[in-house]
């Protein structure tokens, strides 16, 4: 009943409108990225997402930021402004993976279905223009869909699975585990393509972008290292 009063709820439809507009972009830059093998780079935004989705909560939310924890964002701001100039302009798939993640977890903070609803009305609304999309490529210049290999058909169908299931795993999560310990285990993807974009893909890593890594790596380091610090202290000592 829920999700059939959200198809006709005006706000409520707006607010998964803009979830799938930040989504899609952000799904279309990531494989953009990939497959022209900006794997490291893409990493990076997914480093950044975290303190991007902090700003976000203290312009938006009112949420407040404790001093360690501006010190971090700075740390972060100076080593993306140091990649900025060594790229000679700014990192763009980056920053769009970044902020545009960042905004969908804001829409999605404010939405009032659960995560399979969501999900399910997000990817609905983006069907229609998704399959215009497709046809276009067809009948232009050929999609690979289909046209190719059996393997290369299977695994493109096995890539909506394994984008689909950990938005769906991310949102439930959520609402189970402490929002500290989630806010953590995000860095688990970024570091995992760091690691293949350099031994698996051989991209190459110079002096130069290793140093703003390095400065966004403090950054997160000192964020996360003061949050768990800060939720120890605020848990109640139990006696034996």
């Amino acid at each position: 009943m829920a999700f059939w009063q959200a198809i006709t709820t005006p706000r409520t439809l707006g607010i998964y409108a803009l979830a799938a507009i930040f989504i899609s972009i952000n799904w279309f830059t990531y494989i953009w990225a990939v497959n022209q093998g900006f794997v490291i780079e893409a990493s990076l935004g997914y480093f950044i997402n975290p303190l991007i989705s902090v700003l976000l909560g203290v312009v938006f939310l009112r949420e407040r930021l404790r001093r360690t924890q501006w010190l971090a964002v700075a740390i972060a701001t100076a080593g993306v402004a140091y990649l900025t100039w060594s790229y000679g302009s700014l990192p763009w798939i980056a920053f769009t993976l970044a902020i545009s993640f960042a905004l969908y977890g804001l829409v999605k903070k404010l939405a009032p279905l659960n995560s399979m609803q969501g999900l399910g009305l997000e990817t609905g609304l983006l069907f229609v223009p998704a399959l215009v999309y497709l046809l276009s490529i067809e009948r232009t210049i050929g999609g690979a869909f289909s046209n190719t290999s059996t393997t290369t058909t299977l695994l493109l169908l096995g890539c909506g699975i394994v984008t689909t299931a950990p938005l769906l795993f991310f949102a439930s999560a959520s609402k189970r585990i402490p929002l500290l310990w989630l806010g953590l285990l995000q860095y688990i993807s970024p570091t995992i393509q760091f690691l293949l974009g350099i031994f698996v893909f051989q991209q190459a890593m110079t002096p130069e972008r290793l140093i703003g890594f390095i400065a966004v790596w403090i950054a997160l380091a000192i964020f996360s290292i003061e949050a768990v610090l800060t939720h120890r202290s605020s848990v109640p000592a139990t006696s034996d």
